[in-house]
């Protein structure tokens, strides 16, 4: 049974920052590519953050740039979202997924396991 757990979520202020993680187990870690999500109420879920099998290629959207980072570590089949530089437009539900698909990383039906997201809000 595949699991796709997150954790790290919680309150901060403007400026602070929190860790993500999204833990895994079930799957083949190293096979799947693995992403970000989030969703801010009543809006779209949209894509964070990309990582690919090896943790060669990464990259961020731009609304990110220079202030989250990346990146999985096969030891534990957890991937990670260090989020610093937090914004109050960051806020949403963060979820991590995982896949074999094809298409773009933000292309949603790429991505097979989901977790169920964890809260972050960011306070001016």
């Amino acid at each position: 049974q595949v699991q796709v757990v997150e954790s790290g979520g919680g309150s901060v202020q403007t400026g602070e920052s929190l860790r993500l993680s999204c833990t895994t187990s079930g799957l083949t870690f190293n096979e799947h590519y693995m992403a970000w999500f989030r969703q801010a109420e009543g809006k779209e879920r949209e894509g964070v953050a990309y990582i690919d099998q090896t943790g060669g290629q990464r990259g961020v959207d731009v609304s990110v740039k220079d202030r989250f980072t990346i990146s999985r570590d096969s030891r534990t089949n957890t991937m990670y979202l260090q989020m610093n530089l937090l914004k109050p437009e960051d806020t949403g539900v963060y979820y991590c997924a995982a896949g074999k698909g094809s298409g773009i990383w933000t292309y949603q039906q790429k991505y097979t396991y989901w977790g169920q997201g964890t809260q972050v809000t960011v306070s001016s």
